[in-house]
């Protein structure tokens, strides 16, 4: 059996920036992310899926939420 284009969960998630949990919950919860190949009891992704998926849901930019922590009516104690 040819594995060549197939990543470990482990890869996957690396590859995505997610924890191993997450892809699992993407996989089971997503209905447009790629389902895993079984192996065994192991689960492999391929890799064109992986990449294809990140391309259609690019990754949030989480930097411009940490500003906004808090009431969006109050300002924060060091603002004037």
């Amino acid at each position: 059996m040819d594995l060549t284009g197939y990543l470990t969960s482990d890869e996957a998630a690396e590859r995505l920036g997610i924890n191993r949990q997450s892809l699992y919950n993407l996989a089971n919860r997503s209905p447009d992310f790629p389902k895993p190949k079984k192996v065994g009891r192991t689960s492999l992704w391929l890799a064109q899926g992986v990449d294809e998926w990140r391309a259609k849901h690019p990754k949030r930019n989480t930097s411009k939420l940490e500003g906004q922590k808090g009431s969006a009516t109050r300002p924060s104690p060091n603002e004037k």
